[in-house]
């Protein structure tokens, strides 16, 4: 089989960029509080760090986003731009699925800076969608951080990975800790899918 024909469908926030990380680094603007005291075990919606009190979330998210540039500026999760790379040599078509447009008026802003975020790191893709429902787009395999999606994703018959981080240490493997294991289980998928054998569901 063409390998260009085998699709994994990769999530960006909290597993290819660092989003967790440059977020709490704003937040501790943000709310003016120390760095040291924002907790990093947090849970999908931030709450650890108080930032209902002063607007919530999508607050926050919009000033990460449209004053601090979080999608152009932040840092990589280790080899992750590097895996990708060797995974798209192989002929493994990468096909990147972000919610990042879930903010109004700030979708110009969130596409230019991914974009340009991409390319500033090298790390290649054959598509690029911005959507919630990361099913309807079709890949082999995915890799997410986020439960709702990961949920979602495996009640619809979707091969799953799970991208560790202490928003979704609760949900079933397979999982990755790193991105050396992303690498070796993307590659077990692929000779799955070459001999026929490739199961679809994540769990």
């Amino acid at each position: 089989m063409d390998e260009s024909s085998f699709i994994l469908g990769v999530d960006l926030d909290g597993v290819v960029g660092d989003f967790y990380g440059a977020m709490r680094e704003i937040a501790a603007e943000w709310l003016n509080k120390p760095l040291e005291t924002l907790t990093t075990e947090v849970s999908f919606g931030l709450s650890e760090w108080g930032i209902n009190e002063y607007g919530g979330y999508e607050r926050l998210h919009r000033f990460a986003v449209t004053q601090r540039h979080l999608f152009r500026d932040m840092k990589p999760i280790e080899n992750a731009p590097a895996v990708l790379r060797k995974l798209s040599s192989r002929g493994i078509r990468i096909r990147i699925i972000t919610s990042r447009i879930f903010l109004k008026y700030s979708h110009r802003t969130s596409i230019t800076q991914t974009v340009e975020w991409l390319d500033n790191y090298d790390i290649p893709y054959w598509d690029l969608c911005f959507m919630n429902d990361k099913d309807a787009v079709g890949a082999h395999v995915y890799i997410d951080d986020a439960p709702v999606n990961i949920i979602h994703l495996r009640e619809h018959g979707c091969r799953t990975i799970v991208f560790t981080n202490s928003t979704n240490r609760f949900l079933p493997g397979p999982r990755a800790d790193s991105w050396q294991d992303v690498e070796s289980l993307v590659m077990e998928a692929l000779e799955e899918w070459k001999t026929g054998t490739l199961a679809l569901f994540g769990v």
